[in-house]
Formats: C-alpha cells, sequence, structure tokens
C-alpha cells in the first residue's frame, strides 16, 4: 500500500525540525619536539595545534584507552611504554574537528646500534650511484634510514640482519649526514641506537672546469690569465668555449714551430750530405788518376848498328 498525503505531510514536518549538518571543523596538527625519535630517559613535547579561538583540545594514544584534554603533553623520561602511535582533535562548541594525523612516537636505544656503509664508498661524483648498507648483528627485519634534517625516514624491509638503501643518479642534494636504525615488525615503535653518522660527500666536475685545469697545466694561458681563472673557476665569465679555442690555437703554435725546426734540420743535413759527398768524388777521382809515363833511355851505338855490343865502351867502363 502507498502512503497516504497525510503521512508524507507528517513526516515532511518532522524532518523539517532536523537541525542540517554542519561542516565539520578542519583538523588540527600534532607535532613531537624536538622529534619524534625519542632516546629512552630522554625528554619530549607533544604538542596540538588547531586555530585560535578553541574551546577544548583532546590528545589521545591510539590502541588504549588513554587521552587527555590538554593540547601539550610533556613527557619528562621517555619509557617504552610511552611509544606508539598519537593524534589530537578539538571542540568549538557542540561540534569536534576532524583528528589529525597520526603522530609515530619511537623510543630508540632499546637495542645496541647497527653499523652504516657505503658502496663503493662515500664519496661519489654528481651523477653517479651509491648504495648504502645497514647491519645488525641481531635478526631485525626492519631498518630505517634517516638523513639529518629530512623529517621522514626511508624504511626498508629488504632482509634479515641487513638492508641496502640505492641512491642512483645522486645529486649535490644527497650530500648530507645519514645514520640508520633496525627494529622488530613485532614492536615498530621501538628502535636501535642510532648508527654511526656517514658523511656521504657528492663532487660536481663541469666540462669548463676541466678544461681550464688541462689548459694550466699545459701552459697555454699566460700567468695573469691562469690566476684569474683559477680564482674563479665557476663564473660566467669563463666559459669552455674560449679555453677550447685558446687551447687550440696553442696546439697550432707548437706543430708550426716543429715543423719549422724540422726543415732547418733537414737543409742542414741536405748540406752536409752534398759536401761530404762532393769531397769524396774528389778524393776518389785523385786516386784514379794514371800514372805519368817512364822516363825513356838514349839508345847506345851498339844498338843502333844491328844490337851488338859496345865492346870498346864497356872495356873502357869495366
Amino acid at each position: 500500500m502507498s502512503p497516504s498525503p497525510t503521512a508524507l505531510f507528517c513526516l515532511g514536518l518532522c524532518l523539517g525540525h532536523v537541525p542540517a549538518q554542519t561542516e565539520l571543523l578542519p583538523k588540527p596538527s600534532l607535532q613531537a619536539l624536538p622529534s619524534s625519535l625519542v632516546p629512552l630517559e630522554k625528554p619530549v613535547t607533544l604538542r596540538c595545534q588547531g586555530p585560535p579561538g578553541v574551546d577544548l583540545y583532546r590528545l589521545e594514544k591510539l590502541s588504549s584507552s588513554r587521552y587527555q584534554d590538554q593540547a601539550v603533553l610533556f613527557i619528562p623520561a621517555m619509557k617504552r611504554s610511552l611509544a606508539g602511535r598519537y593524534r589530537c582533535s578539538y571542540q568549538n562548541g557542540s561540534l569536534w574537528s576532524l583528528p589529525s594525523d597520526q603522530l609515530e612516537l619511537v623510543a630508540t636505544g632499546v637495542f645496541a646500534k647497527p653499523s652504516l656503509s657505503a658502496q663503493p664508498g662515500p664519496a661519489v661524483s654528481s651523477g653517479g650511484d651509491v648504495t648504502l648498507q645497514c647491519q645488525t648483528r641481531y635478526g631485525f627485519d626492519q631498518f630505517a634510514l634517516y638523513k639529518e634534517g629530512d623529517p621522514a625516514p626511508y624504511k626498508n624491509p629488504e632482509r634479515w640482519y641487513r638492508a641496502s638503501f640505492p641512491i642512483i643518479t645522486v645529486t649535490a642534494a644527497h650530500s648530507g649526514t645519514y645514520r640508520c636504525y633496525s627494529f622488530s615488525s613485532r614492536d615498530p615503535y621501538l628502535w636501535s641506537a642510532p648508527s654511526d653518522p656517514l658523511e656521504l660527500m657528492v663532487t660536481e666536475f663541469s666540462e669548463a672546469t676541466t678544461e681550464l685545469t688541462v689548459s694550466f697545466t699545459n701552459k697555454v694561458f699566460t700567468t695573469e690569465t691562469s690566476r684569474s681563472i683559477t680564482a674563479s673557476p665557476k663564473e660566467s665569465g669563463s666559459p669552455a668555449g674560449p679555453a677550447r679555442q685558446y687551447y687550440t690555437k696553442g696546439n697550432l703554435v707548437r706543430i708550426c714551430l716543429g715543423a719549422v725546426i724540422l726543415i732547418l734540420l733537414a737543409g742542414f743535413l741536405a748540406e752536409d750530405w752534398h759536401s761530404r759527398r762532393k769531397r769524396l768524388r774528389h778524393r776518389l777521382r785523385a786516386v784514379q788518376r794514371p800514372l805519368p809515363p817512364l822516363p825513356q833511355t838514349r839508345k847506345s851505338h851498339g844498338d843502333q848498328d844491328g844490337g851488338r855490343p859496345d865492346v870498346h865502351r864497356r872495356g873502357l867502363c869495366s
């Protein structure tokens, strides 16, 4: 059976008296000072911040029935039982705000510290790759890497006993101090002590700086130019183009000087060879010159008479 018009009218009157739903108040913010990573027995302050004129704040720890109607919670000494998740909200009149984002309060120093190392090393050039390895002697399955100055950690449940945090294509922004922690997934808010700090250094080399260094080594520039460039190698007034141009001109000058010296040496050698050959030719001519003819003796009268010896002359001579 369809409802009668009278029933529908009464229902409309009843709905008209129900107050309209108003918009929820914006959520507050919750922060831990000085940090949400708190060593055991160290103080920490939780602060809930909403708009001005709030009537009531409520700060509570999740997974428990504990709460307080205050904006600030001061913990003079951190305990294991105080680690966990917190949130807060506020009330204005009869309206409650949305709850804040959850804050994870972690107690550190519960276990011994792990070790942190960099592979291949803590010094890496810009654009390269580096891997930070966190290792512990306990059978933990959770690891967290913190960079000094960053609000949130890098968590990596990779392996038991150790975890690797690869950083691909590093930049100058990755330079800084790193620490790592180890903990168990069964107690996610009870962490080890932090590892010893690891300083990651990212070096940047530009093409202009490299070419200026090569030019200075090869003594292409003058002393004054080299000093000015070395004092400010990253300034925009010393680009790579002029450095390459000066370097090329210097090479051309050296090549031309070397060619001239080679030509002069070749000329001297040719002249010396020609003079030696000329002197050798004169010597050969002197050696091959024909001997002078022997002097001819005068013929005696005996020879003129048919070859008979001159008996008288031979007797006189004897």
